[in-house]
């Protein structure tokens, strides 16, 4: 399967989203847009590792492990710094690769998918909660439906890349 890059911002933009829903994603997601797109920009590039089949295996079960926790009473808020932290830097690291692989400046990807994965990690944290305490359904069954949404959306942007 050949991939093609067409349209990076808007890429970035939704890889930085679901970044901002599930931390692990957007650079298992854009790791394997990347494995299957070439481009002589990331040949001698850091970022050129999320294309390595280790990695991409090491991420599936970092994104399997993240949707377990996630339903985990003892996981820390999103919001919490620590977490957001993270989201952040890998909704950049997503943007960097992709806008890097499509020849776009790395710092606007970076700024942008850390931007809009800031963003994101709030909207979705209390959509969520709100969801819970209006429509009075379990915490973990909401978090079910934001996996779904995550792998969906991913599964998508690797379709339209």
């Amino acid at each position: 399967m050949k991939i093609k890059i067409t349209q990076p911002l808007w890429q970035v933009a939704a890889l930085g989203v679901l970044a901002g829903m599930r931390t692990t994603s957007a650079p298992a997601i854009a790791g394997y847009i990347l494995r299957y797109h070439y481009s002589k920009g990331l040949s001698n590039s850091s970022v050129g590792l999320l294309r390595s089949e280790e990695l991409a295996t090491a991420l599936k079960i970092l994104v399997i492990v993240e949707f377990i926790a996630d339903k985990l009473p003892s996981t820390p808020k999103r919001i919490k710094p620590f977490s957001l932290v993270a989201r952040c830097l890998s909704g950049g690291l997503a943007g960097t690769s992709i806008c890097k692989a499509s020849g776009d400046n790395a710092l606007t990807g970076a700024i942008l998918g850390a931007g809009f994965a800031f963003a994101a990690t709030f909207g979705s944290y209390y959509l969520r909660k709100s969801i819970v305490r209006g429509a009075r359904i379990f915490d973990p069954i909401v978090g079910a439906i934001e996996d779904a949404l995550v792998l969906g959306a991913g599964e998508g942007l690797i379709k339209t890349a």
